[in-house]
């Protein structure tokens, strides 16, 4: 195993890449009584073009298929796995993103079963004609659902607004009409394409002792057998700045406008320890210039055309990174206009200065060790990273090095008008919103 301590935060992580090239890491917190697991696969729902393994074909499936995947791993010949956790103590979940599907369960006893239980669940998928038609009803209720969410059309507009041809712009449990071509074959199809454990990653934190952690770990896998590892070919569309749609509206059964402002990352995306840099410097951007503690956000709030729902993110996946500002707003075009205006001033704008700079980051420095108390958030952030051997706890030494050059630099890059685009969701039946 590779042991690494981290003085700082006084944390060790102990990793290992086993034989069939599952990737392994444990983080013991023996102060804590619960143990997290969280089993990830990096396939998600943009991964909706590639070669099948053992094909030497492109092959497009229907949108939605990693979700519905994810549900129906947990039904088994023999019953539901959530009965099984529940037994040995243990409360299991699951869920799939963009990028990745991760498989879970936190517990204070039976840490060993439940983690063979894990394990074993996730590498036997068991899919049938029956049970897979049985599970479009449920999944299609869900789609309904979110499609009468506010909220979630505002964002998945905006990034049909900024991607018309990245699947990125899909709803990630696809569409109704989507999910009827699932079939089990499907399902099993891509199941062996992208649940090789060459394409996988296991975290476990909490109380253990890692020695005979990751000895459970090995023998488990050591009694299956998988195919060789091979490189997974996937397949995504190439775009074009000319392709973002700058402005796009539909109207909603809501009290307030909502409104969303998008700003599409252009050319590679940053990998290894450069992407985690540069999200950090993109937070610390978006913070100065509309956070809480900016004389633009006080402006706007007092004006009436922001309120508490306000709200600001960059999300740095791989082959996708964006930047996003929304609020419900009283005034869609003077937020989305208001908006602009800051981004596209950003480089020269007062918020930009080592005062205010200081204050942000021991702002952003205090959340992140806060949050290193929650087993889950430790957990997630492992399985989300794309940052190579970079990792969270590397995520105060970063913070502190990042430079008001670098931030303007940033700005100045990345805040181009060409490549954004605003998106609004309008009351029903007041035309004059």
């Amino acid at each position: 195993m590779d042991k690494k301590h981290y003085d700082q935060l006084n944390e060790t992580t102990y990793t290992e890449i086993l034989l069939n090239g599952l990737s392994v890491t444990l983080l013991p917190k023996n102060e804590f009584h619960k143990t997290y697991g969280l089993f990830t696969t990096k396939y998600g729902s943009i991964d909706n073009q590639f070669v099948p393994r053992k094909g030497n074909q492109l092959t497009r499936v229907p949108d939605g298929i990693a979700h519905f995947l994810e549900h129906k791993m947990f039904e088994k010949k023999d019953g539901d796995v959530f009965n099984v956790f529940g037994k040995l103590g243990a409360s299991a979940n699951a869920f799939t993103s963009f990028t990745q599907t991760s498989y879970l369960f936190s517990s204070t006893t039976n840490i060993k079963e439940n983690i063979e239980t894990l394990l074993n669940f996730v590498q036997e998928p068991y899919f049938t004609k029956e049970t897979v038609d049985k599970e479009k009803g449920i999944i299609a209720q869900e789609i309904q659902m979110y499609e009468d969410e506010p909220d979630w059309r505002l964002f998945f507009g905006i990034l049909g607004n900024l991607y018309p041809k990245h699947p990125v712009h899909i709803d990630i449990a696809g569409t109704v009409d989507s999910i009827t071509d699932i079939t089990a074959e499907l399902l099993y199809e891509s199941y062996n394409t992208f649940y090789h454990p060459s394409n996988m990653n296991l975290f476990v934190v909490g109380k253990m002792d890692p020695e005979e952690m990751m000895a459970l770990i090995k023998s488990n896998q050591a009694k299956k057998s998988f195919s060789e590892v091979t490189e997974i070919e996937r397949y995504f569309p190439e775009e074009k700045i000319a392709d973002i749609n700058p402005f796009d509206s539909i109207r909603m059964t809501v009290k307030r406008p909502k409104s969303i402002i998008g700003i599409k990352g252009v050319g590679q995306v940053p990998e290894g320890k450069k992407a985690l840099i540069y999200k950090i410097t993109m937070d610390l951007l978006l913070a100065l210039l509309v956070g809480p503690t900016s004389d633009n956000y006080l402006r706007l709030y007092d004006s009436g055309v922001i309120d508490d729902s306000f709200s600001h993110d960059f999300s740095l996946e791989r082959t996708f990174y964006f930047a996003d500002i929304a609020g419900d707003t009283k005034d869609p075009e003077m937020f989305s206009t208001a908006i602009k205006e800051i981004l596209l001033t950003a480089k020269m704008s007062p918020e930009l200065n080592r005062e205010h700079l200081v204050l942000i980051k021991k702002r952003m420095i205090g959340q992140v060790l806060q949050s290193l108390n929650s087993l889950e958030y430790i957990a997630n952030q492992y399985s989300q990273q794309n940052y190579g051997e970079t990792t969270l706890f590397d995520l105060v030494p970063i913070i502190e090095a990042i430079t008001l050059n670098q931030i303007k630099k940033i700005a100045e890059e990345f805040m181009q008008e060409s490549h954004m685009s605003v998106f609004h969701i309008l009351p029903k039946g007041d035309e004059k919103a």
